[in-house]
């Protein structure tokens, strides 16, 4: 039944946590609405909390109760409605991961979603105020001590993605080979609607991309892209070669998207490897 969440979990310690069946709050993100969209630093959707609630006068995700019949996922999106008059058809949920968990079987889980800009909001009774805050200037909030345990790896840097573009085209039998560069072009077009977008590493980071840094080799070559979010890298020779040269030039959070072995193996440590199937998986 719908509100049977509400409650205080006791440990044996006499520690209380809300939420009879756990916990979930929503983090959601969209890009600032200043400067191009290639470039928007990531605003996160924060929650002042009423001065009568727990914790209250610190900064948190709308978030409460998860009911015995919801998923984590769902409970964090109807928190999300009811605390911020935000609905689910407005965002699109990326991640989830649980932030905190006891010995009583309480846990909480950050659902992570994205949207296409800052939504306007309505608050409840539940918050003085709600605010799209800067990533880079969450942590200077006065926070919700479990919030600003978990932000950290929560948060996102700039990701760089290098798409090993031939790879990720021949991964889909869809007759790309009778017209490569027609094919190429329209994948790349899909993936720059994409972005920018919330994505979870193999490492368990987060990163924020705004843009694909597309290689093309051969016939690939006359695609015709014009979407800041997809610069196009035009390989002289081989595009493997080409790829591992930016690879070895890339600084910061770096990713590479694509499905050969070979080219895995010739990569620094530090470049993180997408397959195929994930980033195909946006579309």
């Amino acid at each position: 039944m719908r509100g049977d969440g509400d409650g205080w979990m006791i440990g044996e310690n006499g520690s209380r946590h809300w939420g009879k069946h756990g916990a979930a709050g929503l983090l959601l993100r969209a890009p600032s609405n200043s400067g191009p969209s290639d470039r928007a630093e990531p605003m996160v959707l924060l929650q002042h909390r009423a001065l009568w609630s727990h914790q209250g006068g610190t900064w948190a995700l709308p978030g409460g109760a998860r009911d015995s019949h919801e998923s984590t996922e769902h409970a964090a999106v109807r928190e999300a409605h009811e605390e911020a008059g935000i609905s689910a058809d407005q965002l699109c949920v990326r991640s989830e991961r649980v932030t905190a968990s006891v010995e009583s079987g309480w846990s909480y889980t950050t659902v992570i979603a994205d949207t296409d800009h800052p939504l306007s909001t309505v608050p409840n009774g539940e918050s003085t105020e709600l605010r799209w805050v800067p990533e880079s200037v969450v942590a200077e909030l006065p926070l919700h001590p479990g919030f600003a345990s978990s932000w950290p790896s929560l948060r996102t840097e700039p990701l760089r993605v290098l798409l090993d573009t031939a790879n990720v085209l021949g991964s889909r039998p869809n007759g790309w080979w009778k017209d490569r560069a027609g094919s190429t072009g329209a994948l790349l077009a899909s993936l720059a609607e994409t972005l920018p977008r919330t994505v979870e590493l193999p490492s368990g980071q987060y990163g924020w991309l705004t843009r694909i840094d597309a290689v093309l080799e051969g016939q690939a070559r006359d695609a015709v892209v014009d979407d800041p979010r997809i610069p196009v890298i035009v390989a002289d020779g081989s595009g493997d070669d080409t790829l591992v040269d930016h690879a070895h030039l890339a600084g910061g959070l770096t990713a590479m998207v694509t499905a050969d072995r070979g080219l895995r193996d010739r990569l620094p440590e530090s470049v993180q490897v997408l397959t195929p199937s994930v980033v195909l998986g946006w579309l």
